[in-house]
């Protein structure tokens, strides 16, 4: 998984895997889902990403069991 912020244009792209996109949905006005041939989501991408998300504070945290 890769997170990217484009602070020129105010974008967040987070991308799931590398498998080829075969379709993208909007959400919203601002999220776009982009989705493989079998219907698994590849990537996601948030416009106006400081008003959809804070993008400043960014945390992954690994849960095991």
């Amino acid at each position: 998984m890769q997170a990217k912020y484009f602070s020129d244009t105010d974008t967040l792209l987070l991308t799931f895997s590398k498998h080829v996109i075969a379709d993208t949905y909007d959400l919203t006005d601002d999220i776009l889902v982009e989705v493989d041939k079998d219907g698994h989501v590849v990537s996601m991408t948030v416009e106006h990403a400081k008003e959809q998300t804070d993008v400043n504070e960014f945390s992954y945290q690994l849960a095991t069991a």
